[in-house]
């Protein structure tokens, strides 16, 4: 019989756990990042995300949605605001003021020091926008430096095509697919899995800092350099 300390074990690693997430505010120069309100928030959202085919188009790959009226929609997301797991986060547009989306931080394992991003939801008016960038960011710099985690994760439908190349782009490593790993509205789901290590956060957040640098904007507020010419590839 091989002796135990002849076989192969992991690293030892400093085990303390990492600190929960709270309801705070992150603010950026695009977008901030706020506790979900249903009072504050519901109108924006809802208008931003029901009533027209491109609006619900948002809701395709998410767990519930599209709404058939306001009420409905505001009782969900005040069931959500209540949430401590997933904690729901406000995305708002700093120019604007309202409520353009959510994002959630969810699975939250602070023994292991793991935590998910999920339940993404931009409407249309933020999507493909500096302050949707910004947002990941906001939150992955909250991750590792505010709350000390060694994993951070990003999973997604494996149709949502999307959200794959959303996941690449921010800096997360494709680590494989789930078969069957869900039922969502009646549907098969083959769940895809990303992550980033507390390893990789620093070369990664530098990418997103020179991203977000005012410099690398026109007058137009157009970038000049893309932000997958700055993140790193996935393993570097």
């Amino acid at each position: 019989m091989t002796p135990q300390s002849a076989l192969p074990i992991g690293p030892l690693v400093d085990a303390h756990a990492a600190k929960r997430p709270e309801r705070i505010t992150l603010k950026g120069r695009w977008a901030t990042l706020a506790p979900l309100d249903a009072h504050k928030h519901a109108i924006s959202l809802y208008d931003g995300s029901n009533g027209e085919p491109e609006r619900e188009r948002v809701w395709t790959y998410l767990f519930d949605g599209p709404y058939a009226n306001l009420q409905e929609f505001r009782a969900s997301l005040e069931l959500k605001a209540r949430s401590e797991d997933p904690l729901f986060f406000a995305v708002i547009d700093n120019a604007s003021g309202r409520a353009v989306g959510y994002q959630t931080l969810m699975r939250v394992d602070p023994a292991n020091r793991v935590i998910e991003v999920g339940n993404i939801l931009f409407t249309p008016a933020m999507q493909r926008t500096a302050g949707a960038t910004e947002a990941q960011y906001l939150f992955a710099r909250h991750v590792f430096d505010d709350l000390g985690y060694r994993r951070y994760e990003w999973k997604c439908n494996n149709l949502n095509a999307p959200s794959k190349r959303a996941a690449g782009r921010f800096g997360f490593a494709f680590e494989g697919v789930f078969r069957q790993h869900m039922i969502v509205k009646g549907r098969n789901r083959d769940t895809a899995w990303f992550a980033m290590l507390d390893s990789d956060w620093p070369a990664r957040k530098a990418a997103f800092e020179r991203w977000l640098s005012p410099d690398n904007f026109d007058g137009q507020g157009r970038q000049k350099i893309a932000l997958s010419d700055l993140m790193p590839k996935a393993g570097s």
